[in-house]
């Protein structure tokens, strides 16, 4: 059983491996050319595989599992600067707004 598990494991990581080379553009491809990548992947099934991923492939900022920042702001509303000035000007507002109800 345990050997079943491992060949299709191996398989799935062959099959995976030839279709993310066909699908990442030959912009993101690291010291060799696609299609020799992809050679290389068919010839030295899981080895290939591992070559590519670590020396072929250019991983997103996010690293091998993260996934890539789409702008270089900031990820949350309370990183935001903008944001933090807007409700600060909002709690001055309604502080203002109350002192000259109390105060006519």
């Amino acid at each position: 059983m345990i050997r079943v598990a491992g060949v299709l494991l191996g398989l799935a990581f062959y099959i995976y491996s030839i279709i993310d080379v066909l699908r990442s553009d030959k912009s993101l491809t690291r010291t060799l050319p696609k299609y020799v990548w992809l050679v290389i992947v068919i010839v030295l099934p899981i080895l290939g595989g591992l070559f590519w991923l670590l020396l072929g492939r250019i991983w997103p900022a996010g690293g091998l599992g993260g996934r890539a920042r789409r702008g270089s702001g900031p990820g949350a509303p309370d990183d935001d600067p903008k944001f933090l000035r807007k409700l600060d000007d909002d709690v001055w507002v309604d502080k203002m707004r109350k002192r000259r109800e109390q105060n006519p």
